[in-house]
């Protein structure tokens, strides 16, 4: 708690040790398990470097592989070097983020009382493509088996965020069942498509059944630089162009195929969170999908979607917000007080010290009780958190 008010982390990431895939994939996959190196091409020995430190020279660590491949798509040198200083600096200052207890000294420092923990490179190597499909849902069942016992350490606060892999959606089930048995009441999804299906595809309907069957929330969280169809990689390379892109305008996506597919429709009980993406595309996406899609086509797509695309969101959708958007005390009211969520994305790149503190800073611009439902009560309703 902090100046009085319980904090939920809605959007927290772990750093995964890449020996949690040889110690929990199958035995006859673990030779795909992900691994340190360089990537070769393009990475000379003089661009090894990461940053001066106080002791001089810190080498630039070596990238996540996986078969000979590189996990993350298009990542040039000078990216890979400045995703990896901002990744030493933190653990200069924090310790060993693969750890749970330099989570908690954090949350303490910062007043977070709760947190959900969501993957990093297992989000990244689920957005690598071609990925065989069996291969995949070992990758996400390893992923959330280590998660069960890194939470472990302090579960009351530490919890966890299951990986649902949709290459073979025959396997979504039971997984998305595995996972309600170790105790995740919450899953995360990529939102580009995989083998041609977006969200919104036929194939994943007995998944967001059982989703809403087991009141289990579904988190949507994209992550740049996926060779899955990203939006802007079919003419962007730079990460300043595809970390632009990809965050928002997959979330657009992601969205509007859960309502033109009718997922939301056929399952009012569904939760679905908007991740890392910020909420200021949202009031437009929605003006938009309202005042001139659907009030001039809705007849072609009246058997799955009867409402306003905007009804379906208040309904049973959340979205994230960045406490420095402009326009926040605009946005939260007209997207509805009780569908925003607030998260750090810690320990990423994007994040810095001081977001609690940002955030509490919003007092002034909310009305009401408005910031209070943003920091807890929001993301308690979104994960069923029990008060």
């Amino acid at each position: 708690m902090r100046d009085g008010y319980r904090i939920l982390d809605a959007d927290r990431h772990v750093i995964e040790p890449l020996d949690l895939w040889k110690a929990h994939l199958e035995p006859e996959l673990r030779a795909h398990a992900p691994y340190l190196a360089y990537a070769g091409e393009g990475e000379p020995l003089a661009d090894r470097v990461a940053y001066a430190g106080p002791e001089g020279l810190i080498p630039l660590p070596p990238r996540p592989m996986m078969d000979g491949r590189p996990v993350h798509h298009r990542m040039s040198a000078w990216a890979w070097r400045a995703v990896a200083s901002a990744g030493c600096r933190r653990s200069a200052r924090l310790g060993p983020l693969e750890l749970p207890q330099a989570h908690i000294a954090d949350m303490d420092r910062e007043g977070i009382d709760v947190a959900f923990l969501y993957p990093t490179t297992a989000l990244m190597l689920l957005g690598m493509a071609p990925l065989d499909p069996a291969l995949a849902g070992a990758l996400a069942r390893a992923y959330n088996t280590w998660l069960r016992g890194f939470c472990d350490h302090e579960p009351r606060r530490l919890r966890g965020v299951a990986l649902m892999s949709p290459h073979d959606p025959a396997q979504m089930v039971p997984e998305l069942a595995r996972a309600a048995a170790l105790g995740f009441r919450a899953v995360v999804l990529r939102p580009n498509p995989v083998a041609g299906r977006t969200l919104g595809d036929p194939a994943y309907e007995a998944f967001w059944a059982e989703c809403e069957r087991r009141s289990i929330a579904v988190a949507i969280h994209e992550g740049a630089h996926a060779s899955l169809p990203a939006a802007g990689a079919d003419r962007f390379h730079s990460r300043f162009a595809l970390h632009a892109c990809s965050h928002p305008m997959e979330q657009m996506m992601a969205l509007l195929a859960l309502i033109e597919g009718g997922a939301l429709e056929r399952h009012p009980g569904l939760r679905v969170a908007f991740l890392e993406a910020g909420c200021g595309w949202l009031p437009y996406w929605l003006w938009r999908l309202d005042e001139i899609e659907y009030r001039s086509l809705a007849e072609e797509v009246a058997p799955h979607v009867r409402r306003e695309p905007s009804a379906y969101f208040r309904r049973q959708c959340f979205v994230e917000i960045e406490p420095d958007e402009p326009c926040l005390d605009q946005a939260i009211p007209w997207l509805g007080e009780g569908n925003v969520i607030f998260g750090t994305d810690f320990p990423h790149i994007d994040h810095d010290a001081g977001m609690v503190e940002r955030a509490l800073a919003l007092r002034g611009r909310l009305p009401g009780e408005a910031l209070r439902r943003v920091l807890w009560d929001n993301a308690a309703r979104f994960y069923g958190v029990e008060e």
